[in-house]
């Protein structure tokens, strides 16, 4: 790895650096930078950034209106009140806590494959089938790839689509009708 510019060392420009570690390796980029915690002794406050969109939550509600106020000092921020939506998402309040949905993000995924027809099954793969790299080619690679990424984002709510999704992914570079 050579020096990089601006900072070359003087006294040695012909050296090149050694790497000691790849960053994909490294403990830190496993974390997750977007989750911010903070202990008081009055409670935790827990703080989700994404952007320019932030979820807080506390086992403390008066915590959240002084973190609101000390945040409003600094950025410009705009309250909408309890979470309903967040990355696609849904977030539904119940007497139990909390439940989680991507029925939108899921129905707009098939609207945008033009199954929204489609019958549901309680399998979301044909047992007994594989998949094989046999078949005619996907006409656009690209859009069973687009397809494949949502899919994938949304097992975060449906793990049962996990396997299928992970089944098709295999075949992202020379994708079949069949795979689609």
């Amino acid at each position: 790895m050579e020096q990089p510019p601006g900072y070359i060392d003087p006294e040695f420009p012909q050296h090149v650096c050694r790497l000691k570690r790849a960053l994909y390796r490294l403990k830190q980029a496993l974390a997750d930078s977007s989750l911010f915690v903070h202990h008081t002794i009055a409670g935790t406050v827990y703080l989700l950034l994404y952007v320019d969109d932030m979820v807080l939550t506390t086992t403390n509600p008066a915590l959240i209106k002084t973190l609101i106020t000390r945040l409003s000092k600094e950025f410009a921020m705009k309250d909408l009140g309890s979470l309903h939506y967040f990355l696609s998402v849904e977030v539904q309040h119940n007497s139990q806590g909390l439940f989680l949905s991507q029925t939108k993000y899921a129905l707009d995924l098939l609207q945008r494959a033009d199954m929204i027809e489609a019958k549901p099954i309680s399998t979301p793969f044909v047992v007994g089938q594989h998949l094989s790299t046999t078949g005619k080619l996907f006409s656009d690679p690209t859009l069973f790839r687009s397809f494949a990424g949502a899919l994938q984002y949304l097992t975060i709510t449906r793990s049962d689509l996990s396997f299928s999704v992970n089944s098709i992914c295999q075949y992202m570079h020379a994708p079949t009708e069949d795979h689609f």
